[in-house]
C-alpha cells in the first residue's frame, strides 16, 4: 500500500482507510505491549481504547517520536490506568512473550528442555521484580524498545529509564544467581 508517513498524514486529515492501515500495522506491537505491561486478559480492550484515543489525538501528535512510539506510550498509559482503576498489579503475562521470543528450536530435545527451563526461570524471576523495574526490563528487553522509546512508552525521562534499567538488571542478575546457587545446594 503506502508508507507510514503518507498514511499518517492522510489519517490526520480524517481518512479512516489510512488510519485503518496504521491500526493494522501496529496492532500486534500494541497488543504485545499491553500484555507485557500487565493488561493480561484486558489487553484487547486496552489496545482498542488506545487506538481510539490515538485517533482522537492525532491533531496533537507532534512527530517528535515515531507514530509507533507515540502509540505505545498511549498503550502504556492505558495499561497503567487499568492497574489504577482495578488496583491490581498481578504481574505480567510474560510466558506468552517468552514463547514468542524463543527463536530457532534446538535440534536436541534435551537442549529444548534446558532452554525452556531457563526461559521459565527468567520469566518467574522477572515477575518478582517490583512493577517499575519489571516495566523497564519488559520494554527494553522483551519489546526491544530503545531507551528513548521506553521513556516515551512509560512516560519517564530517558535518564530515569537508563538508571532504572541498570538497577533492575543488577537485581535480576542477583536473583537469578541466587536461584542457581540455591538449586545447587544440598537440601
Amino acid at each position: 500500500m503506502e508508507d507510514e508517513a503518507t498514511a499518517l498524514a492522510r489519517a490526520r486529515r480524517g481518512d479512516l482507510d489510512a488510519y485503518e492501515f496504521l491500526v493494522a500495522r501496529h496492532t500486534v506491537s500494541a497488543h504485545r505491549t499491553a500484555v507485557l505491561l500487565g493488561a493480561g486478559d484486558d489487553a484487547d480492550d486496552v489496545v482498542q481504547e488506545s487506538f481510539v484515543k490515538a485517533f482522537n489525538r492525532l491533531g496533537r501528535f507532534r512527530g517528535d517520536a515515531g507514530f509507533r512510539t507515540w502509540l505505545l506510550a498511549i498503550v502504556g498509559n492505558e495499561t497503567r490506568n487499568l492497574h489504577r482503576s482495578r488496583k491490581r498489579r498481578d504481574g505480567l503475562a510474560l510466558r506468552a512473550a517468552a514463547r514468542d521470543a524463543r527463536g530457532p528450536e534446538p535440534a536436541d530435545p534435551v537442549e529444548e528442555a534446558v532452554a525452556a527451563d531457563r526461559r521459565q526461570r527468567l520469566v518467574d524471576t522477572i515477575e518478582t521484580l517490583d512493577v517499575r523495574d519489571r516495566d523497564v526490563v519488559v520494554c527494553r528487553y522483551l519489546l526491544d524498545l530503545s531507551e528513548a522509546e521506553t521513556a516515551a512508552a512509560l512516560d519517564l525521562p530517558k535518564g530515569t529509564v537508563k538508571s532504572r534499567t541498570a538497577r533492575a538488571l543488577v537485581k535480576l542478575r542477583a536473583l537469578m544467581e541466587g536461584e542457581v546457587r540455591g538449586a545447587g545446594s544440598p537440601g
